[in-house]
Formats: C-alpha cells, structure tokens, sequence
C-alpha cells in the first residue's frame, strides 16, 4: 500500500510518473490548500505545470496557467545553442513565446542583451508579461515581428522561438491532457507542420541585424527539408540556425 497519500493519489489518477510529480508539486507549494488544489486539478487531467502553476525549464522556475502553452523540456536545447551562438547578442527576441520561458531563459544566459518576448495568445501574454516584470525582458502582444517596435527593425541580433510545429494530422497523438488544456494554435503547425516557420521566415530579413539569427526547433525529418544549419540533433529532434543566407534560399 502507497504510504505517500499524494503519490497515491496522482496514481490512481493514472499519473506514469506519480513519484516525481509528487515531488514538484511539494517543491513548489506549501499552503494545504494550496497543495490540494493542485493535486485535485492534476488528478482531475490539468497537465502538472498548470495544475501547480509554475513550470522548470533550463534552470529557471516561470510562471503558467491553465490554458497557456507548457514549456516543453526539449526546447531547452534553443537557448542553450542560440547563447552559444551569439554571446554577443545586444538585442533578442522570443517569437510565439508562451509563458515567456525561453526568454526568461536568455535574460539569464544573455544579460547584457535587451530581451523582447512575443505572442497571439492574449492568455499567454498575461502570463509572459508578468515573468518579464520578474526576469527584465519586455512582453508584446501580436502576431509575430508585427508586434515589435518599429525601431527593433534591422536591429535584432537573435531570434528564438518554439514555434507550432506539429502537423495537423498528427494533433491527436499529443497526449490527451495538454490536447484539452492548452490552445491548438499552439502546436499545430499546418499539413506539414512548417506553416508558422514560412510566416516567421517570410519577413525575418528585415528584422535581422547583420549576422542575426533565428534559433528554433523542429523534428529531425522536418529540418531534413528546412534550408538551414543544423546546430544540435538527437534522434527525434533537432535545432535549426537561418540567418539571412537560409532565408534567401527559402524564399528562392
């Protein structure tokens, strides 16, 4: 018999991992009430992260909430190659940001960098503007280079993003409980999955300094049909690099 009443709970709800989301909810709550609540909610479907509202992510502990994309540990590998990439970097942008995690992110790996973060998503923004009070990047609502400041224009350094990148056909394999909770605009990606990198990449000239980049994440057999240089690969993942080279051959 389970001696842990969390964990035994969150099993019997048909958490794999009871042991570990136990873990993160006592991590991250203290209040009964407080722990309860979450408990019932993640027992209940709501995805860990929304139901205790914060969320891990490379290092960093961000804000989320139910209805607002949960930062997916495999985009942990952008940051990581675009810092590496550009430490030099002055001026960055998370595009689609979410809950703002990858920018949060950057404020931490970049910090002399200005960090701007950008989302549709009016939920999202609610949440990435107040991670940004507390990690210092600025949040704009919008559809994506559209909602920056003009005067970003020709200026940003490195560009990041986590874009929708499922194709359609495939929404239905996402599991069940962010499929319920989390917008679909924020993972399907078109018939191929590559809709949202074409409109990123479209206008991504004009917004990028000289030696700017934009760093994101695709599946392996996508970026096998994406014009850009592969920085990091795993079996199913890999993360992309298109600077202004890329975008002329995309374009062509």
């Amino acid at each position: 018999m389970e001696s842990d009443p969390i964990v035994a709970r969150l099993r019997a709800a048909g958490c794999v991992f009871a042991e570990r989301e136990a873990a993160f909810v006592r991590r991250h709550l203290i209040d009964p009430g407080d722990v309860e609540r979450a408990v019932t909610a993640r027992a209940s479907g709501v995805p860990l992260e929304q139901a205790v509202g914060v969320a891990e992510f490379d290092g960093v502990t961000v804000a989320v909430a139910e209805g607002v994309f949960v930062p997916r540990r495999r985009a942990e590998a952008i940051p990581e190659v675009a810092a590496v990439l550009r430490p030099d970097a002055e001026v960055v942008v998370d595009l689609g940001c979410g809950s703002g995690a990858i920018a949060a992110v950057m404020t931490r790996r970049l910090p002399t960098a200005q960090v701007h973060a950008v989302d549709l998503d009016p939920a999202s923004v609610v949440v990435a503007r107040a991670n940004g009070r507390r990690f210092g990047f600025t949040t704009h609502h919008g559809s994506w280079w559209d909602a920056l400041p003009p005067a970003l224009r020709g200026r940003i350094d490195l560009a990041v993003g986590y874009l929708p990148h499922v194709p359609s056909a495939r929404i239905d394999g996402i599991h069940g409980d962010f499929r319920a909770h989390e917008p679909r605009s924020s993972v399907d990606g078109g018939r191929d999955g590559l809709d949202h990198l074409r409109a990123v990449v479209s206008p991504m000239a004009e917004w990028l300094a000289p030696g700017g980049a934009f760093v994101t994440l695709l599946s392996a057999e996508q970026a096998a049909h994406v014009p850009a240089r592969i920085a990091w690969q795993d079996e199913d993942d890999s993360v992309i690099v298109l600077d202004r080279g890329a975008v002329a051959a995309w374009l062509s």
